[in-house]
C-alpha cells in the first residue's frame, strides 16, 4: 500500500470475508452499508463462498473481473432483483482467497478490524483452530493476535457443541459472536428489511454507523406502525 502524501490521511480499510455459507445478501448489506459510511474496505471471497453465491444469485465471481462481478453482486436486493442498489466501488479493494502474501495477512498492515459475514461452520473451526488455510482464515487469526476487532456473523442451524465450543473458543480470543438471526419487532414487511437487520447488528458491533433498520425505542407495538 502506497503511504499516505502530506495533507492526506492513510487508507485503513475493514476488512470483509465471505464465507461459504448461505447468506450472500447478509454479505452484500453490510458491504454497501460500509461503502456507504465512507468505510474503506478490503474484500476476501473464499472459494466455497463463490459456490454459494452462484447458487443463491446467479453470479459467477470471478478474480479478473471481480470489480464487474461485485458490482452486479451489491445491485441486487435480497430478493434477487438487479438494479436495486448502485454503490461506489473506488474504496473496494479485492484480494484472492488463495493469496497469502496478501496485506491482510500480516499484522502490519493496518486495518480497523474484519468481519466475517457470513460465517460458516468451517471457517469459524478454521479461525478458532488458527488453521490459516486461506487468507480469510489467516487475515481472521491476524485481526485477534493485533487485538483489532473481528466480528463473526455465524449463519447455521442448528449448532452442535463442537461448533458451540469453537464459538465460545473466538469469545474467549475478543471475537464478537454475531448470529445471522432477524428480528421482527423493527417492523419488516419486506425480505430486505430481515437482511438488513442482521446487517445493521454486524455494523453495530463494528461500531459502525448505519441506518439499515429502526432501533427499539421503549415502545410497544413499535414495529406495527410506519417508519
Amino acid at each position: 500500500m502506497n503511504p499516505a502524501k502530506p495533507g492526506e490521511t492513510a487508507r485503513t480499510p475493514w476488512i470483509v470475508g465471505v464465507s461459504g455459507a448461505s447468506g450472500t445478501p447478509y454479505a452484500a448489506a453490510v458491504l454497501r452499508a460500509l461503502l456507504d459510511a465512507g468505510e474503506s474496505v478490503d474484500l476476501v471471497v473464499s472459494r466455497a463462498s463463490r459456490l454459494t453465491l452462484l447458487d443463491e444469485t446467479g453470479i459467477s465471481f470471478r478474480d479478473a473481473h471481480w470489480r464487474d462481478d461485485l458490482r452486479e453482486w451489491l445491485a441486487r436486493g435480497a430478493d434477487g432483483k438487479p438494479g436495486t442498489f448502485e454503490t461506489d466501488l473506488t474504496d473496494v479493494r479485492y484480494w484472492p482467497a488463495g493469496d497469502l502474501a496478501a496485506g491482510p495477512s500480516s499484522g502490519s498492515y493496518a486495518t480497523k478490524g474484519m468481519l466475517i459475514v457470513p460465517a460458516s461452520t468451517a471457517c469459524v473451526a478454521g479461525v478458532a483452530l488458527g488453521l490459516s488455510k486461506d487468507l480469510l482464515q489467516r487475515a481472521a487469526s491476524v485481526t485477534l493476535k493485533e487485538g483489532r476487532r473481528l466480528v463473526v456473523a455465524v449463519r447455521e442451524t442448528p449448532l452442535n457443541g463442537q461448533t458451540l465450543r469453537h464459538l465460545v473458543t473466538l469469545d474467549d480470543a475478543g471475537a464478537i459472536v454475531v448470529p445471522a438471526s432477524p428480528a421482527f419487532y423493527a417492523g419488516a414487511t419486506h425480505i430486505q428489511d430481515l437482511v438488513d437487520f442482521v446487517a445493521g447488528r454486524v455494523l453495530d458491533a463494528a461500531g459502525v454507523r448505519h441506518r439499515l433498520y429502526r432501533r427499539w425505542k421503549g415502545e410497544l407495538g413499535g414495529g406495527a406502525r410506519p417508519a
